[in-house]
């Protein structure tokens, strides 16, 4: 690093200093209890899904957009924080983003039938949108960059914990009340949480209503359109079978245009919705690629291991989600372990033991079978829940450690935007490779089943003659045959979740020399 690349970080830290709260832990509190109840529901829902499809008459496809309409929404406007931070003032869009979430979630649990469930899951979106960015930035900026570590870890709890112990609460609650309940809990929490956060919230000078602030409206409709496609294109991709569906195409094509159209606008226009002059910082860059990836493995992991449990081994929905629940475990003592130490030694060391964690988790998920018990789910699950805590927040703090405050909140948005779209292509590719996988171990193993294998011949004359006592022996003979067809597809599926688990393990340890790219900063330990 130059002299004076060197001596303008120093000014810029010196800047940041001025602005930091006496007790930065107080503006926290409104924050985590925000973020907990917005990134909890975003799966707490799963699990109710078949009760609110009983509930509104609808089909399994059509209420999927009871989950897809709550991402559109929130995709949307997250990127758009930084502008209307500056609009309305950051503290004040935030009080009125928990409010709206808050106002919705009660009228998500009054909805009356499809529609109005998902006009209300859109507005709890668009409120739930500027929570977790400003949560972040918010974070960011209230503690010095040597207590950072502490700070990210306290607020990665919030972010890890609460989706794996929604499908568990959410379950619970589903079984022992009704579905509309893991709406209602919110309200209380969210009343809270904005009346703490007008009260207690951190809010510098710079954060601050701005004047002549002008809406960027030509980048939000691109901005719309190209979110709102996309995530049609990866929920329905899968259904439709991809490219060979002609309308998936054009959906597929509209998102790309509009996506470089918004791209275009941002850096070509002034009064941008989003500043993307943040993507020159190389350590945000990296950072963000590495969360992207985790962000996909950590979604469609807690895709397929609940349809794995409940599929092939006959766990129920709450015992899947209960067999999950030392992963919060691992993310807890994580998060101790980063809270103590964080600080003090080389965050990549940290970044690299949690990928090293996780790869082996994904790798020992890979080489299950069906003849196991459920302490062989909840190892493994802790381990993947250690490697998450150990790698998700301090790989947040470097990816932003080299921007100034002022740049946090927008940095925070674009970062979010884009773990959203990561989420979003982990559930809908595991989807397809579960789907795609099955058929290739369908096709491997379908030539077993033949006259020629003894072991085949054997095993279905055993079965028709334990059936024949009971139905004409050609019955029993076409019985045992399928018997062992139904077999097979079973041991088909076992594989394509056990080379799901594999490259989940693989991607991670892909991710581990990225680290190695990361600029050094005179704050970086």
């Amino acid at each position: 690093m130059s002299e004076e690349v060197a001596q303008n970080i120093a000014i810029q830290d010196d800047d940041d200093m001025k602005y930091l709260p006496k007790n930065p832990w107080i503006s926290a509190i409104p924050t985590l209890l925000a973020v907990f109840i917005y990134v909890i529901d975003g799966t707490i829902a799963n699990v109710a899904l078949p009760h609110m499809a009983g509930s509104f008459s609808a089909t399994r496809d059509e209420s999927m957009w009871i989950l897809t309409s709550y991402l559109i929404a929130s995709g949307i406007i997250i990127p758009s924080v930084d502008f209307f931070s500056k609009l309305l003032g950051r503290k004040n869009f935030y009080v009125i983003s928990i409010l709206l979430f808050t106002v919705a979630s009660l009228l998500c649990g009054m909805a009356r039938n499809l529609g109005e469930m998902v006009l209300f899951r859109i507005l709890q979106g668009a409120g739930g949108g500027g929570i977790l960015p400003i949560s972040q930035a918010v974070m960011m900026e209230s503690f010095p960059k040597e207590r950072r570590g502490m700070a990210m870890s306290v607020f990665g709890m919030g972010v890890i914990i609460a989706p794996i112990v929604g499908p568990v609460l959410g379950g619970w609650i589903t079984d022992n009340w009704s579905w509309p309940w893991i709406f209602y809990i919110n309200i209380p929490f969210g009343c809270l949480a904005a009346i703490l956060a007008h009260k207690l919230l951190f809010n510098p000078p710079y954060s601050r209503r701005q004047k002549n602030v002008k809406m960027d409206g030509l980048g939000f409709f691109f901005l719309t359109v190209w979110l709102l496609c996309l995530q049609v294109f990866f929920d329905k991709g899968n259904n439709a079978d991809w490219f060979n569906a002609t309308w998936i195409c054009w959906i597929f094509a509209i998102s790309c245009i509009s996506g470089i159209c918004f791209f275009v606008s941002q850096i070509v226009r002034k009064d941008t919705l989003v500043d993307l002059s943040v993507f020159k910082d190389r350590n945000f860059v990296i950072g963000t690629l590495i969360q992207v990836v985790m962000q996909a493995v950590l979604y469609a992991s807690l895709a397929i291991l609940p349809q794995f449990l409940q599929s092939m081994m006959g766990y129920t929905a709450f015992l899947s989600g209960y067999s999950m629940m030392p992963r919060g475990l691992g993310s807890m003592t994580a998060m101790i372990v980063c809270a103590l130490i964080a600080d003090k030694v080389d965050k990549r060391i940290l970044v690299c033991t949690g990928l090293l964690f996780l790869g082996s988790a994904g790798l020992v998920f890979g080489f299950l079978n069906l003849q196991i018990s459920s302490i062989n789910i909840m190892i493994p699950n802790y381990i993947m829940g250690l490697g998450m805590g150990l790698s998700m927040v301090p790989i947040i703090n470097l990816s932003l450690e080299t921007l100034s405050n002022q740049q946090m909140t927008n940095a925070s948005g674009l970062q979010n935007l884009l773990k959203n779209i990561g989420s979003a292509i982990g559930t809908s590719l595991v989807a397809t490779m579960l789907t795609r996988f099955a058929q290739m171990h369908q096709f491997m193993m379908v030539g077993k089943l033949s006259e020629l294998n003894p072991v085949f011949v054997e095993r279905v004359q055993t079965t028709t003659s334990a059936l024949s006592q009971y139905t004409h022996i050609s019955v029993a003979k076409h019985m045992a045959e399928y018997s062992q067809y139904g077999t097979l597809i079973k041991q088909a599926s076992l594989w394509a979740f056990m080379d799901s688990f594999r490259i989940f393990g693989i991607l991670c340890f892909i991710l581990v020399p990225l680290l190695f790219l990361f600029k050094r900063h005179k704050n970086l330990n």
